[in-house]
């Protein structure tokens, strides 16, 4: 073992680690490389021809005039066939196969020769023995085809061993798992080296694969990755999708193994190298968002087509985390203008600036303008009469608008209204209000103000309604926490395990419910051809995440232990905060929609006039800053507002 060691050592050498990092051989090198092994050949073939087969090798052509007749025809087939113009390294089973091709063309044609030569002229001894140049075709065959592997077998070794290449596993057996153990096999310049499969129940399992031994998920699996010192396992994205990632990767995580992922793809023979290199180099470590994903929303395109072709859509908020996937999402669908209207100058620049080099058919339309500001909002409705709006500018964040209620209640209320008001009154078919969890019970100012919001929509849906069936059409979306949102909760964690940690949960019992941003504007998207007036849509978020073992399961995805590298605190309780989000009112109910991952709340209803009269006393105590007058009116238009650990449970009492 110790000898063993010192040889790798000095393949680790400047020696061996500059010899694999050469140039290759010119065409001429190896075409005067095939050629000498082809006179190899030639003088292997008449040894077997006079020992075994007791040939009289002076009755015909001296052996030298031979062996440079042959020569001189092979090398024409090589140049026929460009046997020479791979890197040989890099040779594949096509390169094998050309040379076959030439070799065998070259003994066929002098077998032709031999035998146009006896019967034509009556010469009794033909200038080459046929079963020469039959053994002549294999022999040569052979040594061209072991020259190749050899080359090619040598290289790779040394290659793994300067390179230090990683040992790995492929999670999956089907076919994108085997695309990812062929890519890895045949492209030398990646760092990983697959020694074998994970199979689970979704696996058919065999003893091997490609030659590689297939593994099953069992309590044995752990001590396998030891031995073999394994620590990384590669899964594909599509085997994502058929499995529970928090469970069936488990293992691997808690025993601090790295799990790694791949684009997209499906074939990788079919691509080129170029296009395999690129893939190679983008295996990167696995996300905490992919652990927590679930399968796509399926769209309905054509509905979705049908009410956004051609048409002019405003997204306010535009360039907010769902604002600017909801623009991206839209340009599937071809609109005629997407307006991009957005408070903060340099996010909406860079979305402008990205959107009009990704996008450069569509027409965007940047707009600096303040949802807040009436003036600002009716001249923008005035210029570009938006067809559909998708409203998802707001304040989000719960402490903040716990520490100003005013600034909530102007943004999230005022701002809706507003928009909501020049939609009603500049004729647009649809607005689709981007809402939370938190509207539900809410316990924070927060979710308040946008449980008012979307009792202010809905009621102004229904006055509508009564005098013109074909006025706009209200649709509000609630979501869960979103995944990479600008301060979300994981870009939080990143940051503080970067730092070395501590990271910080406010309690070790709170859980949420998550999605990510695409699913979240899916989900908006389906709103809108669902929707009729007045409905609100729930996503189906499966099973709510303790925070505590989202932070537990980053710092083991970084590499690290929890509570030993990096410690985990609580803080307790942020005001307005509470232990679990609601996805509805004990009051309402549901009603399952075509999409089995989408529900409408049903909801009181509300009166407008009432409300109205209320949001418009709300507004004017915002306005005036009277934070506590703020609070009791949101509390009196939204009863089951109850605050938790904040100043304003005093008017609870």
């Amino acid at each position: 073992m110790t000898i063993m060691k010192k040889i790798k050592e000095i393949f680790k050498t400047d020696m061996f680690s500059h010899w694999i990092n050469i140039g290759y051989l010119p065409r001429w090198g190896v075409l005067l490389l095939d050629l000498l092994i082809v006179l190899i050949a030639i003088v292997i073939s008449y040894l077997i021809g006079s020992q075994l087969l007791s040939y009289n090798l002076s009755a015909r052509l001296p052996m030298w005039e031979q062996a440079l007749t042959i020569m001189a025809v092979q090398c024409i087939f090589f140049w026929v066939f460009h046997t020479y113009s791979g890197i040989l390294r890099y040779s594949t089973f096509i390169d094998i196969l050309k040379v076959a091709t030439s070799v065998s063309t070259t003994g066929i044609f002098l077998l032709i020769i031999n035998l146009i030569i006896r019967y034509a002229t009556n010469f009794a001894n033909p200038p080459f023995f046929t079963s020469v140049l039959v053994i002549y075709i294999f022999v040569c065959i052979t040594l061209l085809f072991g020259w190749r592997v050899a080359i090619k077998t040598s290289f790779e070794y040394f290659s793994h061993i300067s390179k230090g290449v990683e040992r790995v596993l492929i999670y999956g057996t089907k076919s994108a798992g085997l695309s990812i153990a062929k890519m890895l096999q045949t492209n030398l310049e990646s760092k990983y080296r697959p020694i074998g499969f994970i199979a689970d129940e979704h696996d058919n399992i065999h003893h091997d694969l490609l030659g590689l031994k297939v593994y099953p998920i069992n309590s044995e699996l752990v001590d396998i990755l030891k031995r073999h010192r394994i620590r990384y396992v590669i899964i594909s994205p599509l085997k994502m999708k058929q499995i529970n990632p928090l469970k069936d990767l488990k293992i691997f995580i808690d025993n601090g193994i790295n799990i790694l992922t791949t684009p997209y793809f499906t074939d990788f023979s079919a691509k080129k190298n170029h296009d395999i290199e690129k893939v190679v180099g983008r295996i990167e470590s696995i996300r905490v968002e992919d652990l927590l994903e679930r399968p796509t929303i399926d769209i309905d395109t054509d509905n979705v087509g049908t009410i956004i072709n051609g048409k002019t859509v405003m997204v306010t908020g535009a360039a907010g985390s769902i604002g600017s996937e909801i623009v991206r999402q839209l340009t599937t669908f071809k609109p005629q203008t997407i307006v991009l209207f957005e408070l903060a100058e340099s996010p909406l620049h860079d979305l402008t600036v990205d959107l009009r080099n990704t996008y450069p058919d569509q027409q965007f339309v940047p707009v600096i303008a303040d949802v807040r500001n009436l003036d600002m909002v009716k001249e923008v409705f005035e210029e570009y009469h938006p067809s559909i709006v998708f409203h998802a500018a707001a304040y989000k964040h719960v402490p903040l608008m716990e520490d100003f209620p005013a600034q909530a209640i102007l943004a999230n209320v005022l701002g809706t209204k507003n928009v909501a008001d020049m939609a009603i009154q500049y004729k647009t078919k649809r607005f689709l209000m981007v809402s939370t969890d938190k509207a539900v019970n809410p316990t924070n100012v927060m979710g308040a103000s946008k449980r008012i919001a979307e009792i202010y929509v809905q009621s102004l849906f229904l006055q509508q309604v009564k005098e013109d069936a074909n006025c706009t059409k209200f649709i509000t979306t609630r979501f869960g926490n979103v995944l990479g949102s600008n301060g979300s909760v994981v870009p939080f964690f990143k940051k503080q395990i970067a730092a070395g940690g501590p990271i910080t949960v406010t309690h070790p019992d709170i859980i949420r419910y998550f999605m990510t941003i695409p699913e979240a504007s899916c989900l908006v998207l389906e709103a809108a051809t669902l929707g009729n007036g007045g409905e609100i849509f729930c996503f189906d978020m499966g099973q709510p995440v303790k925070i505590a073992d989202l932070a537990k399961n980053m710092i083991r995805l970084a590499g690290f232990e929890p509570g030993k590298d990096i410690k985990i605190t609580y803080t307790g309780l942020r005001p307005g905060e509470k232990l679990y989000e609601e996805l509805l009112n004990q009051k309402e109910t549901t009603i399952p929609t075509k999409n089995k991952k989408i529900l409408v709340a049903k909801v009181r209803e509300y009166d407008y006039k009432r409300v109205a009269q209320d949001v418009d006393n709300l507004i004017t105590l915002a306005k005036h800053g009277k934070v506590f007058p703020t609070v009791r009116l949101m509390k009196q238009i939204v009863p089951e507002f109850k605050s938790k650990n904040s100043v304003y449970e005093d008017l609870d009492v």
